[in-house]
């Protein structure tokens, strides 16, 4: 296994910059997903509600809350909670903390 460094970068048009630790190579994960991934999302920031086309994604919320969008149907999560958004089908999270980070694993 690779360890790959962790990226803070732009969420797709979301709030604040968030950090993606991903923990597979694209040759480990051999075509079959497009990334294994920790993401830690900083207070009040978030992931844009986005479509997936081609893919599909699953979130498992390791700790924090956040406001989770599903096709437009919002709802808080928190530690334990796992999403999936099928392809073709939208999703967006926002962490809703003020002092916590909001930690998940993206598959």
């Amino acid at each position: 296994m690779a360890f790959i460094e962790p990226v803070p970068g732009q969420a797709q048009k979301g709030l604040g910059t968030i950090t993606i630790v991903k923990l597979l190579t694209p040759a480990e994960l051999d075509g079959k997903c497009d990334m294994y991934a920790k993401v830690i999302v900083p207070p009040l920031c978030g992931i844009a509600v986005h479509k997936h086309e081609g893919n599909t994604e699953t979130y498992h919320i390791l700790s924090g809350k956040a406001l989770y969008n599903d096709n437009g149907q919002e709802s808080v999560i928190e530690a334990g909670t796992t999403t999936f958004c099928p392809d073709g089908e939208t999703h967006g999270i926002q962490n809703i903390s003020k002092t916590e980070d909001l930690v998940f694993m993206a598959l």
